[in-house]
């Protein structure tokens, strides 16, 4: 099974739109840093996903890890948020398959370190065409208009079109 690290705001948005099963549907267990859970769960209390999160941690299927590199995770920390640094230190730890992150930042960063990544939006492109999902301008729309996902809409018409659902 592949080691899969993932974000708060992947987490956040899949919760918000109904969506946080498709992490369990596409890769059976999933790691998340301490300061992603704390994120998530202890700050975000009463928030979307923090419910969630606890009960997929107790179902078994997201893990919570701490880095190791506390050198790496010290620069990572410069440049980008403490969950997102540890997403992408914990990945060069436990040489992860892929991570999920969305925030272009830390994607660009990701880039230096060859990690392969995906985000949400990739994540309901995969769904649609697993047929997991019916329309993915219903989740898209979804997303943005529930979930407070800003989506440019370059990317809102490629993500269609990658989908199959052509675009405008």
């Amino acid at each position: 099974m592949p080691r899969v690290i993932c974000d708060s705001s992947t987490l956040i948005h899949l919760t918000a739109i109904g969506r946080l099963g498709l992490l369990e549907d596409f890769y059976e267990r999933v790691t998340i840093p301490i300061a992603v859970w704390h994120e998530v769960v202890d700050e975000g209390k009463g928030r979307s996903g923090a419910l969630e999160i606890e009960q997929a941690q107790r179902d078994g299927w997201i893990e919570v890890l701490e880095p190791k590199d506390k050198v790496l995770l010290r620069l990572l920390k410069q440049e980008l948020h403490d969950g997102e640094a540890e997403v992408i230190a914990l990945a060069l730890e436990e040489r992860a398959e892929i991570i999920l992150l969305d925030e272009s930042d830390a994607r660009k960063v990701a880039e230096l370190f060859h990690l392969r990544k995906t985000g949400i939006i990739g994540l309901l492109i995969r769904a649609k065409l697993k047929g997991l999902v019916v329309s993915l301008r219903q989740e898209l729309d979804r997303l943005q208009d529930e979930g407070g996902f800003w989506i440019d809409n370059e990317l809102y018409q490629q993500a269609l079109r990658a989908a199959g659902e052509g675009g405008s």
